[in-house]
Parts: C-alpha cells; structure tokens; sequence
C-alpha cells in the first residue's frame, strides 16, 4: 500500500497532465489511452521526436493526430504524410472533420486543396518536392507525421522517406509510425543520429485478440490446441490434434473431386467446428512434403480449398462477418464475387439493400451512361446489394471508394480483395480469410513472409466493435499447417533501407552544396548506417579468417622447401585437369552436334540404343537454336522420333539412305509401315553399314595437354615433393587456400560496403556529367542549366524525361500527341511481354511516331552509358499506353481508351493520374514555351470524366 506522500504526489502528476496539452486531447477523444499511446504522446509533448512502431489496428496514428493538435495548440503548422493519394484522401477527410476544413489541406500532386492551411495531408514524395523547391509553405512547420515509415523498404519509393527525414529542418518534431519490426531500436537510433533526441515506443500487443484458423473442408477448426493463449502465443505452439485428424480424415475420404463455383473446384465435406481459438505463425509449404507438431501431415492424395460460396456461408453462420477475402489476383476476385453471388446467396437485408442502392446511385451518377456499361456497373450494383464486392487497382476509383465506404459502414459483409486493400486504407473487418499462402511479386509465385502475413491479418477485429478478430486460411494440400504456424508467430520482420541515390536528388543536393557535401549528405543515411553496422560483423569476421589463415600456414610448415609454393602447383595442376576435361568434353558435344548436321531425308543413321544398335530414316533436321540440331526420324520399328545431342552421348554414323516418297505424310500408319519396311529390307539385305554407332561422335584421341606435362614435371621437381609428411602439409594447406580466399571475399564485401552509397552518388554524378547537367569548373562541381531543369523533375525516369525535354523530340507534338508520348516514360505495363503502341495517328512516320521514334532511341543512349558507369539501369520505355492516351485525350469515349489500353478502368485512371502529374512539371519546367503551353493544354485534355473524378 504506497504512503499519502506517494499518493499526493500521485495526485499531483494526475493534475499536471489533466492540465497539460495531452490532458486536453485525451479528454476530447472520448476514450483511454493504451500505454504506449501515452509515452510516445508524452514524449511529443517535452519537445522529442518518437518512432512508434505497433501493429495494424493497435492504435499509432492516435499520436499522429497528437502531433495535429499540438502544432494547432501551438501556432506550428503539421504535416501529415502518407504514402499513397487514397489514404491521405481519407486522412484529410478524417481531420477536416475533426479541425474544420478552413484548418486542413490536401495536396497529393493531382489534387489541391487549402495548401496553406495549418494542417496539410500530403503523399511523401509532395513534402520532398517541397524541401527541395525551398517552398515557402514549409515556413512555420513544427510536426511531420510520417504514417507507414516502413515503407523506406521499398525498391521504388524508399528513398523519398529518408530524403524527407534527411532534410526535414532540426526543428522539426517528426513522428514516425511503422508496423512492428524486429530493428525498431535500430531504426531508431539512426533517427536519433539525423534527428536528435528520438523515442522509441514498441509494442506487440493487439487491443483486440487475433485467433488464428484453419478451414478444412466446411469444418473451420483452430490452428493451436485449446490451451494456447492468443494473445501471448510462445515459439513452437502445439497444433489441434482435432485439426490435424480433420486434414487426414479429408486426404482419406478422396476430397479432390471437382467442387462447383470455382474454375476446376474445391472440395467440401465433413462438418462441425472448432472453437475459436488462436495462434501463431513461419511459412506455408506443401504439406505433402513436411510433418506437423503433434503427428504427420503428410499425406497423399489431393484436396482443394473449400468453395467460395461455403466459405462465406460458414463465416455467416460463425458471426464471423465482415470479412476480407485476399486472391492475390483481380481477375481472382471478381470471379469470387460472381460465384458468390450466382450461388444465390444474400448477406444483407431489405432495408440495407435499399441504403447500398442510393449510395451506389450516386455513385455512377457523374459517369455518362455508355461509359456504365463498359465499366461493369450493373453487375457490380448487383453484387453490392447482396453485400458482396471486389477491392483491386484495377478498379474504378469512384467504386473502389463506394466499397471502401459502405464496407466500413457495415453494409457490405464480404470483400474480395487483392493485397493493396492492406497498404494503410482504414477498412478493418472482423475476420481475414486467405485462400492461399503463394503471390504473384511480378516475376515468379513467392510464398507470403511473416511481416506480409502480419499485414494482412492484421486487418482482423474492429477495435471498439470486436471482442476478438480471426485469421481463417483455407486448407489444401499446397497449404501446411505446420508453415501456418509459423507465419503466423513470426510477427516482426526487420526494416531494410531501399536508399539510393537518384539523378533528381543529385542535381537538388549539388544546387546548394558542394559534391563532397553532398556525400556526407548521404552518407548519413538509413542505408549507409546498416551498412556500416553490417562492416562491424564483417570486420570481426576477417580478423578471426586472418588469424586462422596466419595459423594454417604455420601447421603446414616443410623443412625440405616453401609448401606454399608446392601448394600453389597442386592447385594449378588441378585447375589445369579441369580445363583440359571441359575442352574435351566440349570438344565431344562439337562432335556429336556436328554427326547430327548436314544430313539429308532418306538418309539412314544408326545410333545406340540400350545395348543395341538403332536405325532411322531421316525425315526432317532442324536447327533448335542453344539445344543445337534436331532430327525427326522413323525408326525400324514404325515410330517417330525427335534425336538431339542431349539424347546421343555418341552422335549417329550415317549407315546408307533409302528413298522417303515425296508425298510421305508421316502421320498416316500405313506409309510409316512400309517406309520402315522399307528399312528393314535394306538392313537384312546389306545395303546399310552395321558399323558400331558408339564410334561416331568420338573426338580422336587428345595430344597430352603440354602446360599440363610442364606442371607436373615442376611438381615432381619440388623439393617438398620428396617429403614423408607431404601429405600431412598438403591438408593444412587446402585449409588455408580455403581460409584465404573466404578472407579475401570478406575484405573485397567490407571495401564495396565501406561510403557504398557515396559511391553510388559519384556514379550518378559521372553520368549527369557526361550529359552535361553538371560541369567541373574552378575545382568544384556546379549544375548546369539543363540540370536546374531536372531539378524540377519528379519521375522515376527523370533522367530520361529530361533528355527528351533537352533534346526538342517533343517540341511539335499536338497536346494530345504530348499526354501520349508522356505515357511512355511513366507507364510499366504488369506483363513483362512489350506491346506496340498500336494504330497511330500520322503513322509511324508522322509527328507522334518520329517522338516515338526519338524517345525510344534517347532511351537505349542512356542505358548504355549507365551501363559503362557502372549505374542501374533506367527501364526502357514502354509504348503500351500511348493508343489509348491519344484517344482519350482526343475526345474518344472511355470504352475506346480501355480496349486500346488492355486495362481494367481503375488501372487506366491511375497511369492517366501519373501521366497528368508529369504533365504538371512540363508546364513548369518545359525548357520550350511552346511545350509548357502545349502540357498545360494536354492536362485540361486528360482530366475529365472518370480521370477528373476525386472523393475530396
């Protein structure tokens, strides 16, 4: 029990914070403060910086909005950044409503509301814009909240996180919000480093319990056994045996049988459920290949998910919805909504179907009604009022924001949605259901990490709404539960700085700094701090090589001469010996490829077979490229075969020829019989040679190898070559080769990693100079006038547009030929497959093709000469969008731009978006008058329609 001293000094801390800002805040918010809230708040207000690192849901952009009502407390202005436009649109929209729209601005590169309002939303890349422009709007500024900071691990966009942090003004107060990862301490020490005194809060806890599940067939069942703990699940949790037998009792019942709904289908048998129980995680395999805690779940024969529909009627019947559904496909989830709702099934009622109607009305009322048709609108109003919808880019945004909309008002129960739902946009669910544990990453089928599956179970369970939310993956037999569990436990994942320095951030850094200081610059960022840390282990690493290297050479010691050297001719006679076989076997495969050429139909060869020998009639030779020539045969025994090198260790010998009809049709039974008894007869009657075919293909015999011979005689020369022990030293010294070279690598990794990233910067340099956007003079590196135009350059191809800029290849370009032509430089079509640029107007001679033309070629100049830098290649252009932007610009209806494009309406918007954005800067930065005027016309061209629509 504490004393009354402890007690009044109690009462007086309570009354100090009652009074204080946090006091304040808290009293408006209308609930409690979990306790990592009230640290980083309290740290905030004594004036530090905070890092708050928590999961999904648990609650971090409450100090965020702290930061909000400190700056209007104190007459500072905040910055709320986030990382992509929907969800500053809903962040402003969430403050507007809190501070007045007279105190909250949006700026997101399309869209311009109040910048100089106290409070500004804005996408991250907007505020290093800013920093670097020297804009006024950043007088005044005392907060920058940077919501989902973990994105600085982002090969494309990372870097624009820590320029922000980087440049921000020490005065500044930032507030950096990251889903939990295992480095925040790490990462916050860095931040300590560049920004002053910076709190670190962690925590792991969830405000509200995830349980973790598992469906089999219709049977959703716990993934752990009933004593385990969701809320503090310990490493390797016993799994539920009840789960386990459900998976075995479905492998022996034969549940790979076709199931309705679903393409090929699912099964579904069996029934009953588990109680709603929780878990952890590591990753999904096959567990066709791995055993569970508990007892095998390896098994045999195939089983599928269950059927969509089950799926969404067991979670109905569980009281589990709403739910999120992530297929890692667009095509995926809309498939998913029309088998859902074709199954008949409704998840609303009268009165909820009438309010999703109106809203849906209102909705497709500021689109033309051909446009409706083309864009799914019946459909997707259908699906709606039975509760039921897709969330993917491909979407249109006016109905990727009505689903958003009426899915958190509760109307909607169940989204199919891709992997981007769970990229910050605030629609939580009361469980998340995953259909699969592999994705498509844009270049092969990777299974999910533990901070991906975080992520996206981490949209489970409403805080304020739900007791508890739930995780449920859909058992197959690609699916184990044992990698389920480890997804699930492995909460954190650690933060990997994507930095690198970029031809925009060169130009900027190098108009106010010399190069040296520009490399100091750098050199204080995220990325060269792990890097630096990363060369402690390193060099720790190459002190114990070193020692044992140092070691190993003095065991293998010799009295009769230098084994080092006597070691170095082993090695090289070894070395040799492998040469000389690969020249040899080369030599072989150049033999058998050249028994296989040249030959002509009718021609017979022999070849081995087993242990005997084959003949065949040639029919065809073909050329297949790497794998050399083909032959296409009719063997003695009626059957057609394809020979290659890969199939004859030997080659062939060609034996005799007999004569193939010239109408031959090897197809038909009746000429394949007589043509190969036709061979027959030649062989019985000693027109064909019966020569060996293991002859044919054989290089002749070698001349010794004269380095060989040489190294040898010098071996056998050596005095250490006489020694009793030789065989002894020998092994010391294969581990000191091996020593050695790993402490080579070691120092040659420590050197690379050793100011990497200023490094980077010089390479970038070279190649602003080799172009002319810098210039050497009096000792110093200044920018020049084509650089103060990059400077103003925003674009993933910077460099690239820039040059186009320089060069005049866009200087005759209509408006409408100018939006196209800038689709070039921005679009990245998601197929790695190139598509033309379709009909053109003027054809591909005409204005619009000759800018095509030179754009193109600009393209290729510049990747060879990153190439001879040493710098990342700039990806080429891509022509795929320029059809549809062209028509779009000129007036043509939306479903002429969508079939000319290839897209979905939400991915032709977006890429009209960044089109629109470029456009911007041209108007701007357009070295030409005539080009600013021409950007200015093509903008006004591009946004209208579904493009010009906006929820703010």
């Amino acid at each position: 029990m504490s004393s009354p001293a402890e007690r009044y000094a109690a009462s007086r801390r309570r009354q100090q914070a009652e009074r204080s800002r946090l006091g304040a805040f808290r009293r408006r918010l209308g609930f409690e403060l979990d306790d990592f809230q009230v640290r980083a708040c309290e740290a905030l207000e004594s004036g530090h910086g905070v890092l708050v690192a928590a999961p999904t849901g648990a609650g971090k952009t409450v100090v965020g909005e702290f930061a909000v009502h400190l700056g209007l407390a104190t007459g500072r202005k905040a910055f709320y950044t986030t990382p992509i436009k929907a969800l500053s649109n809903q962040k402003y929209v969430d403050l507007a409503a809190v501070h007045g729209k007279e105190n909250v601005g949006l700026l997101t590169g399309d869209t311009s509301i109040n910048g100089s309002a106290p409070v500004v939303v804005m996408t991250t890349e907007v505020l290093r814009n800013m920093l670097y422009a020297g804009s006024d709007t950043l007088d005044g500024l005392g907060f920058v909240v940077m919501d989902e900071v973990h994105y600085l691990a982002d090969r494309f966009r990372g870097p624009v996180w820590e320029e922000v942090i980087i440049h921000l003004d020490q005065s500044v107060q930032v507030v950096s919000l990251s889903a939990t990862v295992s480095n925040a301490e790490e990462f916050g020490e860095w931040l300590t480093m560049v920004r002053g005194n910076t709190q670190v809060v962690v925590t792991e806890r969830r405000p509200v319990p995830l349980w973790q599940h598992m469906m089999v067939d219709k049977r959703l069942l716990d993934l752990y056994s009933a004593h385990v703990d969701p809320t503090d699940v310990r490493a390797d949790p016993p799994l539920n045996p009840d789960l386990l037998e459900a998976i075995r009792r479905a492998h022996r019942t034969g549940s790979a049988r076709e199931a309705p709904g679903r393409g090929r289908g699912h099964a579904g048998t069996g029934r009953g459920s588990g109680r709603r129980g929780g878990g952890r995680g590591g990753h999904g395999g096959s567990s066709r290949h791995q055993a569970g805690r508990g007892g095998d779940t390896r098994f045999p024969a195939r089983v599928r998910p269950a059927p969509r529909p089950v799926v969404v009627e067991r979670l109905d019947r569980e009281g589990l919805l709403p739910a999120i559904v992530f297929v890692f496909s667009r095509a995926g989830c809309e498939a998913a909504v029309h088998q859902v709702v074709a199954s008949g099934i409704r998840l609303t009622t009268a009165a909820e179907a009438a309010v999703i109607r109106d809203v849906v009305e209102d909705a497709g009322a500021g689109i033309p009604p051909e446009d409706l048709a083309v864009l799914g609108y019946d459909a997707w109003a259908v699906a709606l009022e039975r509760g039921v919808a897709a969330h993917h880019a491909g979407l249109l945004p006016v109905f990727k924001e009505t689903v958003e909309r009426l899915f958190t008002a509760g109307l909607v129960k169940v989204v199919y949605a891709t992997e981007t739902l769970a990229l910050g946009i605030n629609m939580p669910a009361r469980s998340v259901v995953l259909e699969s544990l592999v994705k498509w990453n844009g270049s092969a089928h990777v299974q999910l990490t533990p901070g991906e599956y975080t992520q996206l179970t981490g949209r489970a369970g409403r805080r304020g709404i739900d007791v508890e939310g739930h995780a449920v993956v859909l058992y197959s037999d690609e699916i184990d539960p044992v990698g389920v569990a480890g997804l699930a436990s492995r909460r954190t994942y650690p933060l990997r700085s994507a930095f690198h320095p970029t031809y925009n951030m060169a130009v900027n850094l190098l108009t106010t700094m010399s190069q040296s200081q520009a490399r100091e610059v750098l050199e204080t960022s995220f990325a060269q701090f792990q890097a630096d840390r990363g060369v402690v282990g390193l060099a720790r690493q190459a002190r114990k090589h070193a020692e044992a290297v140092a070691g190993y050479a003095e065991a293998m010691q010799c009295h009769l001469g230098d084994f080092t050297e006597y070691a170095d001719l082993r090695r090289q006679i070894k070395q040799r010996e492998a040469d000389v076989s690969r020249e040899r076997s080369v030599d072989r495969r150049r033999a058998v490829r050249g028994s296989l050429t040249g030959l002509r139909r009718g021609e017979v060869v022999a070849y081995p077979r087993g242990r005997r020998t084959a003949h065949a009639v040639v029919l065809e030779t073909r050329d297949a490229g790497f794998d050399g020539p083909q032959l296409h045969v009719l063997t003695d025994e009626r059957q057609l075969r394809t020979l290659t090198a890969q199939d004859l260790p030997h080659g062939v010998q060609r034996v005799g020829a007999v004569r193939v009809p010239r109408n031959f049709n090897p197809r038909n039974p009746a000429q394949r019989r007589d043509l190969a008894s036709s061979l027959r007869n030649a062989l019985t009657e000693g027109r064909i040679d019966l020569a060996d075919p293991r002859a044919g293909g054989r290089p002749a015999p070698a001349d010794p190898d004269a380095e060989l011979t040489e190294l040898r005689r010098r071996l056998r020369a050596h005095p250490c070559h006489g020694c009793a022990e030789r065989e002894d030293h020998a092994r010391w010294a294969n581990r000191w080769e091996r020593a050695k070279a790993e402490h080579e690598e070691l120092l040659s990794r420590i050197e690379k990693r050793t100011g990497s990233i200023a490094k980077d910067f010089d390479k970038v340099c070279a190649v602003l100079a080799h172009l002319g956007y810098l210039e050497g003079r009096d000792g110093s590196t200044e920018v020049t006038e084509a650089g103060r135009w990059l400077a103003r350059l925003y674009a993933e191809k910077d460099l690239l547009l820039a040059e186009c800029l320089r060069s005049g290849a866009w200087d005759q370009l209509s408006a409408a030929e100018l939006a196209a032509v800038v689709s070039t430089v921005v679009y990245q079509a998601r197929s790695p497959e190139a598509r033309g640029p379709g009909t053109l107007p003027g054809g591909r001679h005409g204005v619009l093709g000759q800018a095509l033309t030179a754009t193109v070629s600009l393209g290729n100049d510049l990747a060879e000469l990153e190439r001879l830098h040493g710098v990342p290649v700039t990806e080429g252009v891509d022509l795929g969008l320029v059809t549809a932007v062209h028509l779009w610009a000129s007036g043509s209806h939306l479903t002429a731009a969508l079939d000319a494009a290839e897209l979905g309406a939400g991915d032709f918007v977006r890429w009209c978006k960044q089109v629109l954005d470029v456009l911007d800067q041209l108007s701007v930065a357009a070295p030409s008058g005539r080009l600013a005027v021409r950007a200015h016309e093509a903008m006004g061209l591009v946004r209208r329609g579904v493009v010009a629509w906006s929820s703010v």
